[in-house]
């Protein structure tokens, strides 16, 4: 049996289905000291984590999620085609509501709950982790402050052997993490957006796709995902005027976030690369799923707008769907 940690905040959150990922969150706002009611259809799941997690309570119907008044929020790692009925109905019960990414299938839907979150003056947070990541975080802080320069292209890979899904495609698995992390460093939406991809295990699902992005200020960007891959590398690369940065999640803690000042010198016409050695940027350790559930909380009671709220769903949702469009017509 898991004790409660602490109750930092005064907002009860309901989480609604304890799968792969579900798990996790329940986990962490149980610690917060916030978890009100946990919501499965599968009662023995739900037996496991009465055992597990003291004096949280239990539900198989959503619908007392929905009533409940002391439920100030709704957590949904669902699979991804029930996100827009969940949150929808949540924000009708005038819920606030964190959805996993991505925020919806379709931009249209996603559109309808932003809207319907402003009509009912309710936190929309779309689950892009790795914004609460403090290495990425110090990056971005690094990209703002000018130290890299001006950025000239970004990179990112996110590959591994498995887990390979049979429903949901790697472009919609894996990309949105990247998608979400570009957008921000870069500041504004792509101008361009082409990808190509391929379905090796099931022909009809991607299991590698390469996404190459164009922005107005001149910044390129490539994302390669994969779950057909001989080893994991979650990579993010930037490269600066001034220097390069390279956060490297699958690394140490202590060497997820490098700093590069090589540098070009001409000779006689001719551009000569001068190497240096990397530069280890410290950065205090916390659990990106920790920050994220606290922001979210935060956001309930100060009724901020989340760092990736709605809107920035809508945007990484926009490059998903012009990056798949590619793909069908190839």
């Amino acid at each position: 049996m898991i004790l409660n940690q602490s109750k930092d905040h005064a907002y009860n959150i309901s989480v609604v289905g304890v799968g792969y990922w579900g798990k996790n969150l329940v986990r962490n706002y149980y610690e917060l000291g916030s978890l009100h009611t946990i919501c499965d259809r599968d009662t023995e799941v739900l037996r496991t984590f009465t055992d597990r997690y003291r004096g949280v309570r239990t539900t198989t119907d959503y619908n007392n999620i929905l009533n409940n008044p002391e439920i100030h929020g709704v957590v949904i790692p669902l699979p991804a085609e029930m996100h827009y009925h969940f949150a929808h109905e949540a924000l009708m019960a005038n819920k606030h509501v964190y959805v996993e990414k991505p925020l919806t299938i379709n931009i249209h839907d996603a559109e309808k709950l932003v809207s319907l979150a402003r009509e009912k003056k309710r936190i929309l947070m779309v689950g892009h982790l790795l914004h609460y990541h403090p290495v990425f975080q110090r990056l971005k802080e690094l990209v703002l402050s000018n130290e890299l320069g001006e950025i000239y292209y970004i990179y990112s890979n996110r590959l591994s052997l498995g887990k390979i899904r049979t429903e949901e495609n790697i472009l919609w698995s894996f990309a949105p993490h990247d998608i979400s992390m570009i957008l921000s460093l870069c500041g504004e939406e792509p101008s361009y957006v082409h990808a190509t991809g391929g379905g090796f295990i099931k022909k009809d699902i991607l299991d590698m796709a390469t996404i190459n992005l164009f922005f107005p200020n001149g910044i390129k960007s490539h994302i390669f995902v994969s779950w057909l891959h001989p080893f994991k590398e979650h990579k993010l690369v930037v490269v600066g005027q001034k220097k390069m940065a390279v956060f490297s999640d699958s690394e140490e803690w202590d060497n997820k976030l490098l700093l590069f000042s090589h540098s070009i010198n001409w000779d006689n016409g001719v551009p000569v690369p001068v190497k240096t050695g990397s530069e280890r940027v410290v950065v205090e350790k916390s659990e990106p799923l920790k920050n994220e559930c606290k922001h979210f909380l935060d956001c309930i009671k100060n009724d901020s707008v989340p760092i990736t709220d709605g809107v920035e769903g809508i945007n990484v949702l926009k490059v998903l769907h012009k990056s798949q469009k590619c793909i069908d017509i190839i």
